[in-house]
C-alpha cells in the first residue's frame, strides 16, 4: 500500500457521509460542532419540495442512491441520511440499501439511529417533540412503538405543510424547544426526544437534561452518536447531553441496524 493511500489530511479517524433534505440547513452545522479531531463532514442532498405528503419523503428515498454515489467518491467511511420524517415514512431497510449499495460502507438513517440511542439510555418511555404535522407525528409514534419504545406524550408544531412553511423550522429557536420539553415532560417519561435534523438543538441539550433530570435526545446526537459507535470512534463529547458524554461503546452491527 502507498503512503498516500494512508493519508489524510482532516479525516484521519473517520469521514462521514451526510445526505440531507434541499431545505434542510441545520443538520450540517450541528454535525461540524459536534465533530471531534480527525472526524469530518461531507454532504450531499436530495430535493425535497412541495406539499408535505407521504410522497414527497418517497421522492428523495428514490434520490438517495444518486446522493450516496456521490459521497463514495469522496471515499467516505458511513453514509447517514439525515431525515427523521422520511426514515419513519419510507422502509428503513430499502432506504439504508440504497446508500450502503452505492457506497460500500455502513449506512444508518435518523431514525433507527434514534433507536438505537434510546436503547443504549435504557429508555422505554419517551415524552416526544417535533415541528411536524399530525400524519408525521402518528407514525412517528408508531414506529417507536414498533421497536418497544412507548411516547408518553407528544407535541407536534404543526410545520412544514407546504416549502415555504417547511424552511420555517429551521428559525425555530433553541429557546422555543427548550420550553416545548418542559411542555412534553411527564414524569413517566425516561428521556425527552426533541425529533427532526432540521431543528436546532445543540445549544439547549444540557439545560433541558439539568432542568427535567434526565437524558435528552435528538435527531441529531443520536445520528452523529450512532456514525460514531458504528466507526470505533470513541471520544466522549461534553456540553451537548448524557449521550454523547457518557456512551462511548462501540455498536454491534444488529443493534444499529435494528436487526434485533
Amino acid at each position: 500500500m502507498k503512503a498516500l493511500d494512508l493519508n489524510r489530511p482532516y479525516g484521519w479517524r473517520a469521514k462521514i457521509g451526510l445526505i440531507t433534505p434541499s431545505s434542510n440547513n441545520i443538520n450540517e452545522p450541528e454535525f461540524y460542532r459536534l465533530a471531534p479531531r480527525g472526524v469530518t463532514i461531507h454532504t450531499a442532498r436530495v430535493l425535497l419540495t412541495g406539499e408535505m405528503d407521504e410522497d414527497s419523503f418517497f421522492r428523495m428515498a428514490r434520490d438517495l442512491g444518486r446522493a450516496a454515489g456521490e459521497l463514495a467518491t469522496a471515499e467516505v467511511d458511513i453514509v447517514a441520511f439525515g431525515c427523521t420524517a422520511g426514515s419513519v415514512v419510507c422502509p428503513l431497510d430499502a432506504l439504508t440499501r440504497s446508500m450502503a449499495e452505492q457506497t460500500g460502507t455502513p449506512a444508518i438513517v435518523t431514525a433507527g439511529a434514534v433507536v438505537s440511542a434510546l436503547r443504549a439510555l435504557g429508555a422505554k418511555r419517551v415524552a416526544m417533540g417535533t415541528p411536524y404535522v399530525d400524519f408525521v407525528n402518528r407514525r412517528e409514534v408508531e414506529f417507536l412503538g414498533e421497536y418497544g419504545i412507548a411516547v408518553t406524550r407528544y407535541l407536534g408544531l404543526e410545520m412544514g405543510h407546504n416549502q415555504a412553511d417547511r424552511r420555517n423550522i429551521g428559525h425555530v429557536s433553541p429557546q422555543a424547544i427548550y420550553r416545548m420539553a418542559c411542555e412534553i415532560d411527564s414524569p413517566d417519561a425516561d428521556a425527552i426526544f426533541i425529533s427532526c435534523a432540521n431543528l436546532a438543538t445543540l445549544d439547549v441539550i444540557e439545560d433541558i437534561e439539568q432542568a427535567l433530570g434526565k437524558p435528552v435526545v435528538s435527531s441529531n446526537t443520536a445520528c452523529f452518536w450512532t456514525c460514531l459507535r458504528v466507526l470505533g470512534v470513541n471520544s466522549p463529547i461534553a456540553g451537548y447531553g448524557r449521550l454523547l458524554r457518557d456512551l462511548t461503546a462501540p455498536l454491534a452491527e444488529p443493534a444499529w441496524r435494528l436487526a434485533d
